[in-house]
């Protein structure tokens, strides 16, 4: 880049710099100054622009200039081993008032990255409830891995419903462990350091992780993963493809092959299978994962919706809002041998006559009544029953979903994307329940 335009946008980032907003610049400066790619930040000027990394650099100086009157002593900073700039080149960059200091005191490269490193934007709460107001943006420590952890640059986060229902209180007092907490769970990104005893990766390599309702941590620039709850993401996924499939994608496949015993390379005995609410997260990875083996899928979704889920494999579809879909009847006249059950509010007299003889429904999002129903086709010993799931991640299957998404057999299918700096109205949608797939938050 010629030194024109390179002063240019430095000094553009400096005149926002002067603006009202002047938080979110220093922020602004901070994201570009960490990230090793190419980036596309749109608050940064009024239209998106490619931010190549040594301008990147080169901001953040102008930030540290601008905010603590550093001086600038030297032939040439060294910005990267191919941009060399003296300090004439810099003093446009300078407030008037610092032009005359530059020869008092050096400054280095590495003092400006030991001073932006250190700290991330992230997305916390304080409490329980609120909602997406009671989100806060915060500058706080990257955080250091420890034994079998891995430090990961987060490229996208997937929310999920839990996130914001343990900010309701749902699992109160048990979770979050303490406050303030950074929710988001269901992350992807680049390996930048790894703790003792990591064997299976290292710096550079491409991942996605779940970090863990109790921890969190995905609703930031950087989180920390367990090396046991870790995969690689081959290059053909994307990050937000990935970020996705953790408790979404992994949810559906312990349904239909665990609680169901559904064999996904299509042997078996066929088995009619129901699934509700089929084009949230959930659903529509239990669509497609309920294809590969041998059955026959009704499902139920919203109007919009239909001919969705009909290109992902149903068989027959449902509009919940219609007479015919609230009370689940397949047009076939088929009984269902398992209801994969992501909806709520619909009792269990409802299910019970469109049930097989052994028919099952498994609930993803158990309530108390659902709980209580469990308990009492239990005690009495009834041949259809009504079965909790609590989904249990194990990097083996998350390994093997990742390969699905790989070879093309399934689809990570996104709602939704929105940055980190506007991460409360990712957290709106979520609450809002009908998006379709997965909301994701991506750190630029």
């Amino acid at each position: 880049m010629e030194i024109e335009g390179f002063i240019h946008i430095v000094v553009e980032l400096q005149n926002k710099l002067e603006d009202e907003d002047f938080e979110l610049m220093t922020k602004v400066a901070r994201n570009m100054w960490l990230s090793t790619n190419s980036v596309i930040y749109g608050e940064m000027f009024s239209h998106p622009t490619q931010i190549k990394p040594v301008i990147m650099r080169a901001a953040i100086f102008a930030r540290e200039l601008r905010l603590q009157k550093v001086k600038l002593e030297g032939d040439a900073l060294c910005w990267s081993t191919n941009f060399p700039l003296t300090y004439i080149d810099l003093l446009p960059l300078l407030p008037l008032s610092a032009q005359s200091l530059c020869t008092e005191r050096p400054l280095t490269f590495s003092s400006v990255s030991m001073a932006a490193s250190n700290l991330m934007h992230a997305v916390q709460y304080d409490g329980y409830g609120g909602g997406s107001a009671g989100l806060k943006h915060v500058e706080v420590p990257v955080p250091t891995p420890k034994k079998d952890e891995l430090l990961l640059k987060l490229e996208a986060t997937s929310l999920n419903p839990i996130d914001w229902k343990v900010q309701k209180g749902i699992m109160r007092p048990l979770l979050p462990r303490k406050f303030p907490h950074i929710p988001g769970t269901d992350v992807a990104g680049e390996v930048v350091e790894v703790g003792p005893g990591v064997k299976s990766f290292k710096a550079g390599d491409k991942v996605l992780a779940n970090l863990g309702i109790a921890d969190g941590g995905g609703l930031a620039e950087f989180a920390v993963s367990k090396e046991k709850l870790t995969v690689a993401r081959p290059a053909e996924v994307s990050a937000a493809e990935a970020a996705g499939l953790p408790i979404a994608g992994l949810t559906a496949h312990q349904a239909l092959t665990q609680s169901a015993g559904i064999k996904l390379d299509g042997s078996g005995q066929q088995a009619n299978i129901l699934i509700t609410a089929a084009s949230g997260g959930v659903g529509l990875y239990a669509v497609q994962l309920a294809k590969l083996g041998n059955t026959h899928v009704t499902v139920t979704c919203g109007a919009r919706n239909i001919e969705l889920v009909k290109s992902l494999g149903a068989d027959e579809v449902l509009d919940y809002k219609t007479p015919e879909g609230a009370a689940l009847k397949s047009p076939s006249g088929r009984k269902y041998d398992f209801v994969i059950h992501g909806a709520t509010g619909i009792p269990w007299s409802t299910f019970e006559p469109n049930l097989s003889e052994k028919g099952k429904v498994f609930d993803l999002t158990p309530s108390l009544s659902s709980m209580a129903t469990f308990a009492l086709k239990k005690i009495t010993f009834s041949k259809k029953q009504l079965l909790p799931v609590f989904v249990n991640v194990k990097s083996e299957n998350l390994d093997y979903l990742v390969k699905l998404v790989k070879e093309g057999k399934l689809k990570t299918l996104i709602d939704s994307k929105h940055s980190l700096s506007k991460a409360e109205d990712a957290w709106a949608k979520s609450i809002d329940g009908h998006a379709t797939g997965k909301v994701i938050v991506e750190p630029f």
